[in-house]
């Protein structure tokens, strides 16, 4: 299929054969998928045509402020991508775990050795790492990890001493996954009724609203002898990019360190995007975990995977773990030479400024323009957040329509919805969540963007 230049339609028999296409894909949105189709793309800019409505068939470019889940944080076809897969399959094989890699080592080392670039948080010597092809699957192993930290392999049964111990505490409005393990650590019945129980049926899972201090340490304080483990985003995303107050995080990890809690910091959404490669860091330096799982920008935009590092004192029975995706070289290489220009080009560290300049212009150019829209603006670095308003909450696929028709892609998030202890209702937000790549010329052009795009939507009621 030949693609027309932006401006230009396709073909009836394309268009056709496009809708045909997404008919075949199971639909997971209830029916309400967005009626259009990327056609291509290249950096930030992809190219769509709608399928639906007196436009079907027109090619318009789009700019991506969403990296497709946050998930590709170099855009699409990047050289550097380019040049990693094809010297990657050239030479790196195909093994598994049950063998060693070149290419596998070449990137532990060079993370986790003495002079790894993230040794200073996860310092070879008291840390190892497993890879799987999600981020789910990751906090899968990691709550085995957690789980398996209280069994008596020798016995087949409970240590006696941490027998009490069968509480995980997880957060209101947190996302950690679809998988049967991980329904259970979100507190949303929707995802859980009519599913399989885990098979940790004694498991107990409680919940607190995110980032109140004072329920926190009320937790600890009544309950901290019944937890094996805390799993907790740095910053929630489903749940509207809620950044937790200062301190906050420091004293989640104290508390778990006092009462011999496992903490495991899910950082599928934040890995890179905060300023940081992970969000789990305050004014003091590195906030200690013992499991992290970083996932989505890891992979480049160009391969599905997740990394576990752990404490080496946690491990699971023999072949309880086995996976086929465990850092296969292939994608070892990819993530290698990703993080190695990440970390070249300052990417990372550059997305703190400019996040700060992105929600000053968010705030003022659209929440405060658009009040009956926007009610709040949240983030840091790259992770960004803007709550709608209960009413502007109804119309949430119509908002996004014209988006697209401005030219602009985004993502909406769920919001926590209601919380305990009084707190407020969260409503969705939409999620800037930009690819690293994208520089202050193409912040400003995405905020220019949205007011057109909220400001047509407000001048048409809808």
């Amino acid at each position: 299929m030949k693609v027309p230049a932006a401006g230009e339609k396709l073909g009836a028999d394309d268009v056709a054969r496009l809708r045909a296409g997404m008919a075949l894909q199971m639909d997971h949105y209830g029916g309400g998928r967005l009626p259009y189709v990327c056609l291509k793309a290249k950096g930030l800019v992809q190219h769509m045509a709608a399928l639906e409505g007196p436009d079907a068939g027109r090619v318009v470019e789009v700019l991506d402020a969403s990296g497709g889940y946050a998930s590709a944080c170099l855009g699409a076809g990047h050289p550097r991508m380019q040049e990693a897969l094809r010297d990657g399959l050239e030479r790196t094989g195909y093994v598994t775990d049950e063998l060693g890699s070149l290419e596998r080592t070449l990137l532990l080392e060079e993370l986790f050795g003495a002079k790894g670039l993230w040794a200073n948080r996860f310092p070879g010597d008291a840390y190892h790492a497993s890879g799987r092809n999600s981020g789910s699957e990751g906090l899968e192993l990691a709550l085995r990890l957690v789980l398996e930290s209280n069994f008596d392999r020798r016995r087949m049964a409970p240590k006696p001493e941490r027998s009490e111990r069968r509480t995980i505490l997880a957060f209101e409005g947190a996302w950690h996954g679809w998988t049967q393990g991980l329904v259970s650590l979100l507190n949303r019945r929707h995802y859980r009724l009519g599913m399989p129980l885990p098979a940790t049926e004694t498991l107990d899972v409680q919940f607190l609203p995110f980032g109140e201090l004072a329920h926190l340490e009320a937790f600890f304080a009544e309950h901290g002898r019944k937890l094996a483990g805390v799993f907790v985003e740095p910053i929630q995303g489903d749940a509207g990019i809620l950044v937790p107050p200062a301190g906050y995080l420091r004293r989640l990890a104290t508390l778990c360190r006092e009462h011999e809690v496992l903490l495991v910091a899910d950082e599928v959404l934040t890995f890179a995007k905060t300023g940081r490669f992970f969000g789990m860091t305050d004014a003091e330096g590195p906030i200690p975990t013992d499991i992290t799982v970083i996932g989505k920008s890891l992979g480049m935009g160009v391969v599905s995977t997740s990394m576990v590092i752990a404490r080496r004192e946690l491990s699971v029975r023999s072949s309880g773990a086995v996976s086929t995706s465990d850092l296969r070289p292939l994608t070892s290489a990819v993530m290698r030479a990703g993080i190695q220009y990440l970390s070249g080009e300052g990417l990372v560290e550059r997305t703190g400024p400019l996040g700060e300049m992105l929600r000053e212009r968010l705030r003022k150019d659209v929440a405060q323009a658009f009040p009956e829209v926007f009610q709040d603006v949240r983030g840091l670095g790259y992770m960004n957040g803007l709550e709608l308003t209960e009413k502007a909450s109804g119309s949430l696929g119509r908002l996004r329509n014209r988006l697209l028709d401005a030219g602009l892609f985004v993502e909406f998030m769920a919001g926590a919805g209601r919380r305990s202890r009084g707190l407020r209702y969260l409503f969705p937000a939409m999620r800037i969540a930009p690819p690293l790549i994208a520089g202050e010329a193409d912040l400003q052009e995405m905020v220019a963007r949205i007011q057109r795009g909220v400001k047509t939507f407000v001048e048409s009621g809808s």
